[in-house]
């Protein structure tokens, strides 16, 4: 294999997790129901009906976890806190148990030298909230930021930084549009209120934290290239129709999540296929546009569109002509380049320092792991050529430390560099964690 190129001096290298998909203990130490729970407990909703009840016992044994990354030599974990574990019902006072928890993770990060950078928000929102409306009501907006402050004015004082939200664009497309996700509500009616609550909660909560803490603060969106491609599912056989269409869903993925961020509006053009009477209130943009001091970036592959055939004014289709992970999504380290370049660096003059906070790949259970690595060496090898052409990147965090719970998917798909046998516990690293280890060193 060709040496990997070198990169500036204090990059961090990193993993990441997601509470609800790896710590268990859904009903231990006063932790309330998440709407997460309450999805994966409901018939048909989850691969097999799996959940997150066990996971990876992540709870009971952080200690081992940590030892793990010690051993692997990152830099920096990123992985996030369980909402109704903080606040059981989205608000009042702070479960103290629960925050107990993250106390001890952090102390046990630090002691290792690793950077703790905490999200806040990776989908488990509390199960009272969503039955209040959730993220279509404003009001969840402001208990977002009460809970922000109580995380921040616990850890402030050793977290990195701080991640607000994760990938609200998720949140948005296939909790409350397509409904594969939970809440699991429908209806594209449901994606402005949803995105504009997020990220005023957002904003909000920046402000909170930063009243406690002087660590970083950032947000962390899936951003993907909207390439437009024509019937047989390649680029270049795309009609005009078929770049028109691609251009509205790099508007919805991409810009309707970041323009409010740094310049302080909504994109051009999107009422036209978001409607927002009455919902953006004076002040609103304001509040979502102050200073970041970072931008997270979770990258998996470009999304292929097509015209319109029903309602949505674009069809997303299979990418023909390039390998795919057990995920079936595909491997385009290049749209990775795309994405840092093009529709991050280029497209916004107050662009923050970035941190790639999610990359990986799923494949069938295998500890050999030869595509893992190679998906991996050919994606840090784009991060390299973005930052060889002018992009800030702080830091790289592989998705994800050790298999886990994947959410709709669950236990079917496994993004670890440490294989995780459900039925015992045992953690066993694979190829592809010794492959970043090596890395890590320089070796």
């Amino acid at each position: 294999m060709i040496p990997l190129p070198v990169f500036p001096p204090g990059f961090t290298w990193g993993v990441s997790t997601a509470s609800y998909q790896i710590e268990g203990a859904v009903a231990e130490e006063g932790r309330g129901t998440s709407v997460w729970d309450t999805f994966a407990h409901t018939r048909g909703r989850t691969h097999n009906g799996e959940t997150g009840d066990v996971a990876c016992d992540h709870y009971h044994r952080y200690e081992d976890d940590v030892a793990l990354m010690a051993g692997l030599g990152v830099g920096a974990y990123r992985f996030s806190v369980a909402w109704p574990r903080v606040q059981p019902t989205g608000e009042g006072p702070a479960n103290a148990k629960g925050l107990d928890f993250y106390d001890r993770l952090v102390d046990s990060l630090r002691a290792k030298d690793i950077k703790p950078l905490v999200t806040l928000f990776h989908w488990d929102l509390p199960q009272p909230l969503e039955d209040d409306g959730g993220w279509l009501n404003r009001d969840t907006a402001a208990r977002f930021a009460e809970y922000a402050s109580l995380v921040a004015e616990r850890l402030g004082d050793r977290v990195e930084l701080w991640i607000t939200l994760n990938e609200p664009v998720i949140v948005t497309s296939l909790g409350h549009v397509l409904g594969t996700h939970a809440p699991g509500r429908t209806g594209v009616g449901n994606a402005l209120p949803v995105t504009h609550h997020q990220l005023l909660g957002h904003g909000l909560a920046t402000a909170a934290i930063r009243r406690h803490s002087t660590a970083a603060v950032g947000i962390a969106n899936n951003y993907t290239p909207a390439w437009a491609v024509g019937p047989d599912g390649r680029p270049e056989s795309a009609t005009d129709d078929d770049r028109g269409a691609a251009q509205l869903y790099d508007l919805f993925h991409n810009r309707l999540f970041t323009d409010p961020l740094f310049e302080g509006a909504y994109p051009d053009g999107f009422e036209a296929l978001l409607p927002s009477e009455g919902l953006i209130l004076d002040g609103d943009l304001e509040v979502i546009a102050q200073p970041l001091d970072a931008l997270g970036v979770n990258y998996y592959n470009p999304t292929a569109v097509r015209a319109p055939t029903g309602e949505l004014p674009f069809d997303l289709v299979r990418l023909e002509g390039y390998e795919r992970t057990g995920f079936d999504w595909p491997v385009v380290p290049g749209a990775l380049r795309e994405t840092l370049v093009e529709l991050l660096h280029r497209r916004y003059r107050s662009l923050p320092p970035l941190w790639i906070t999610e990359n990986g790949c799923a494949y069938p259970r295998s500890l050999e792991d030869r595509e893992r690595i190679d998906y991996l060496d050919s994606h840090v090898r784009a991060v390299h050529e973005a930052v060889a052409a002018g992009v800030d990147v702080r830091g790289y965090c592989v998705w994800s430390l050790m298999d886990n719970f994947e959410w709709a998917e669950g236990y079917s798909q496994r993004f670890g560099l440490v294989d995780v046998d459900f039925a015992t516990q045992a953690r066993t690293p694979r190829e592809s964690f010794r492959w970043y280890r090596s890395l890590i060193r320089g070796e």
